[in-house]
Order: C-alpha cells, then sequence, then structure tokens
C-alpha cells in the first residue's frame, strides 16, 4: 500500500482540481497531507522539509526567465487595460477593409500581439472577447464566425514569442529561451496562414460590413496605435534574438515602452494607473504561489518515488517510442479541457519530460537539443489545441463568459470546429516533419 502513495496522490490532485478550488491551495493542501503522510510513514525525515525553501529559493534565483514573466504580465496589462487594442483594431481594420474578413484578421493580429503577454488563456481570451467580440457582432458577422476568430487569436497569441508559456516551457525542457521561441514560428506562421485563407472565404459569403466612419488621413494618434504594438513586442524579441539583453531585462523594455505608449495615446489617470497595477499584481501572485506550489508538490512526489512510478508506468505499456510521445500528448491535450497551461506545464512536464528525453528520436530528429526543441513545440502546440476543442476546451468557456447575451455555447462550438481542424493539420505536420520546429534553431548555431 504504501508504494502507491504517489498514485494517491496524483489522483487526490485530480480530485480536487476539478472541484473547482483555487489551483494553488489544491497543491499546497495536498502537499501538505502527503507531507504528514510521508513523515508518519517514516518514507520523509523531518531534516528534509526545509528542501522547500532551499529548492524554492534555487528554482527562482538561478533562473533567468522566471523574472521576465512580471515585466511581460505588466506589458500585456498595460495595452489590454489603456484601450490601445481598441485603437490598433480600428486603425487596421480600415487599412484592411478591402480584404474579404478584414475584421476577423485584424482580431488575429490583436491576438498575435496582446495574447503572448497576457500570460494566461483565460486572461488572453477573455481580454480579446471583451475588446473585440462585440465590434465583430456589429459588422455582421454570425456569432460563429465571431467566435470562431476570438478563439482563434486567443489561443495562437499565446503560444507565439514572446509568450509566457515559452518561458515556463524553456525553462522546464532546459532550452535556451531563443531557441524555444524559434521552434514555434514556423508552426505559428502556417496556422495563421490558413486562418487568413479561412477568414477570407468565410468573409466572401458574409454581408458587407457596416463603414465605420474613418479619419481621411492617418493622424499621429492613429500611427502609434498601429506601430506602437508591433514595435513594442518587435524590441523585445530583437533585443533577446540579438542578445543585446537577458529576457528580464527585454520584458522590461517592452513594459515601459507600452507605458510610454499609453501616455502619448490617452490621460494617465490615477484610477488607470492604480486598477493596472492591482491586475499586474494580482496576476504575477497567482502565477507563482502556483509555481512554489508544483514545486513542492513534485519534490514530495520525488522522495514517495513518484517520478520512478510514471516511467516505470509508461515502459510497461510497451506502446514503444511514438506510442509512448503520442499517449503523453493525449494526456497533456486531456488536461487541457479543464485546467490552464500553468499548471499543466508545472506539474507535468517534470514528469513526462525525463522519459521522454529518454526515448530515441534521433533518427526522426536530429541532436538532443534539437529533440527538446521540437518536444517543447509538441507541447505547445497540442495545449493549443486542447484550449479550443468542444466540448471541454478551457478557452471556449472563458470565451462564453466574456461573450454578449445573444452569444450561445452552441455558436461558441461551431465557431470551433474549423479552427480545431486546421491545428491538427499543424500539428500533425510537426509530428511527421520535425523541420518545421528545429529548422530556425539549427540555422542559429
Amino acid at each position: 500500500m504504501i508504494e502507491l502513495l504517489p498514485l494517491f496522490m496524483i489522483l487526490s490532485l485530480v480530485v480536487f482540481l476539478f472541484s473547482g478550488y483555487p489551483v494553488a491551495l489544491v497543491l499546497t493542501g495536498v502537499t501538505t497531507v502527503f507531507t504528514a503522510l510521508a513523515i508518519g510513514l517514516d518514507l520523509m525525515s523531518v531534516a528534509k522539509l526545509q528542501l522547500f525553501t532551499l529548492r524554492s529559493f534555487a528554482l527562482l534565483a538561478d533562473s533567468l526567465i522566471f523574472p521576465a514573466v512580471v515585466p511581460l504580465i505588466l506589458m500585456g496589462v498595460i495595452l489590454a487595460r489603456s484601450g490601445q487594442i481598441e485603437s490598433f483594431m480600428g486603425t487596421l481594420s480600415h487599412l484592411l477593409r478591402r480584404v474579404p474578413g478584414s475584421l476577423p484578421i485584424t482580431v488575429l493580429v490583436v491576438g498575435i500581439l496582446i495574447a503572448p503577454s497576457a500570460g494566461l488563456i483565460g486572461a488572453a481570451v477573455g481580454t480579446l472577447t471583451i475588446a473585440t467580440l462585440p465590434t465583430l457582432l456589429a459588422q455582421r458577422y454570425s456569432a460563429s464566425v465571431a467566435t470562431s476568430a476570438v478563439a482563434a487569436a486567443g489561443t495562437l497569441g499565446v503560444i507565439l514569442p514572446p509568450a509566457v508559456m515559452l518561458f515556463f516551457l524553456a525553462d522546464l525542457a532546459e532550452l535556451p529561451i531563443l531557441e524555444t521561441f524559434t521552434g514555434v514560428l514556423l508552426p505559428a506562421g502556417l496556422l495563421f496562414a490558413l486562418y487568413v485563407v479561412y477568414f477570407v472565404i468565410r468573409g466572401r459569403s458574409a454581408p458587407a460590413e457596416v463603414q465605420i466612419p474613418q479619419p481621411t488621413r492617418l493622424t499621429l494618434k492613429s500611427m502609434i496605435s498601429i506601430l506602437g504594438p508591433i514595435f513594442i513586442v518587435g524590441a523585445v524579441l530583437a533585443s533577446i534574438a540579438t542578445g543585446w539583453a537577458t529576457p528580464t531585462q527585454s520584458g522590461a523594455i517592452g513594459a515601459f515602452a507600452a507605458f510610454c505608449m499609453m501616455i502619448l495615446t490617452r490621460p494617465l489617470t490615477w484610477n488607470l494607473y492604480k486598477k493596472i497595477c492591482v491586475e499586474t499584481a494580482t496576476i504575477v501572485a497567482m502565477v507563482f504561489l502556483i509555481i512554489l506550489a508544483a514545486n513542492a508538490f513534485t519534490l514530495v512526489f520525488r522522495i514517495l518515488d513518484g517520478d520512478e512510478m510514471v516511467e516505470g508506468f509508461l515502459f510497461a505499456l510497451n506502446l514503444g517510442t511514438w506510442g509512448t510521445l503520442l499517449f503523453v500528448l493525449a494526456v497533456v491535450f486531456i488536461l487541457g479541457f479543464f485546467i490552464d497551461w500553468l499548471e499543466i506545464v508545472v506539474i507535468s512536464l517534470p514528469l513526462f519530460m525525463p522519459v521522454l528525453v529518454d526515448l530515441d528520436f534521433s533518427q526522426h530528429v536530429g541532436s538532443p537539443l534539437m529533440i527538446n526543441v521540437w518536444l517543447a513545440t509538441l507541447f505547445a502546440l497540442v495545449l493549443q489545441t486542447s484550449f479550443v476543442t468542444p466540448p471541454f476546451g478551457f478557452a471556449l468557456f472563458f470565451l462564453r463568459g466574456s461573450a454578449p447575451p445573444g452569444v450561445s455555447m452552441a455558436d461558441i462550438y461551431r465557431g470551433a470546429v474549423p479552427i480545431v481542424g486546421l491545428q491538427l493539420v499543424v500539428l500533425a505536420l510537426v509530428l511527421l516533419f520535425p523541420w518545421l520546429a528545429t529548422a530556425i534553431a539549427s540555422g542559429l548555431r
């Protein structure tokens, strides 16, 4: 019975995650209970309790990636709450007004700019829904097309550089951040192109958009609104790619640039400043509480030999190299129905990654570094697809919760189906042709 404690630990975590309690509290509670059991059964000495603080300090102090999360989240909150996204959307849709489906395509671009720094899928999709869905509906797009644009934009942006998710994947997969960024570029670019083709086709059969009065010439404010967000995200990526700044310094550059752009485009009031600070602090506190709680959970799980149990279970299935990989991706896919990527990455990746690294994909992919890049890209794509897959897609519920009253869950499901289909096509291509994930990283070395 004692050897089954890691299994009971996992099952307890799953049960309480589905209960609706905050994830950080669930992780803390389960860890506390099983720590007490381990000490009571002489599986863990009291002296090992100091490992919690030592590991937590080492996790945060030695990482060049985790500190970058704070300014990136601040950058996303500033862009989302200062009205800059609405200005960007209005200006870009006016420039693309002759293209069929111009407004959904505009929403895609908005998602690429705001979702990477919004961090969590709920924040990304919720922000995009509030900012863009009413405009799409007012422009005579059907509810299914409008919601599909928001779902596609929110989930695509979450895996694109400088997405917060990629920083966590890089840290846990022991990858340089630049290689992690480049791994998703080609698959995400291909997916964006497929989205654009889809919305152009749908736009040809949609009613004509209502023409919103626009200035006859571009003003300084409109130029800032469209070039500013592009410049901000580009500055963050360029400073990392060139080695001019660390990830943390690059995030600070992005946050400062977003703040300056906000001052140029609208008055800075105390209430707005306070709202931005409080929202940023809330998101950051939640993110790092989950990180610390997951770190404690994995420590106890390993003390109970849970990592050996997971490895033994996967090998006992005798699925072979590809079968094991597909099984792990399927588990991650199912987890994405119920919880955000942060919890999945910080809990499952430390358990599954050692097993996947031991599998031999050298003939299919290449060097160990490129294998890790490929695996991290697959994790990102699987999570993205899971978030919008009916009926349990995690992002779909956030979309419904933030949507106007006239939008039904059936509309959201109908809109999500073609988006999922396109994502599965890209995922299959990356599985079969790993160079899609590794080509740019290989060229940099």
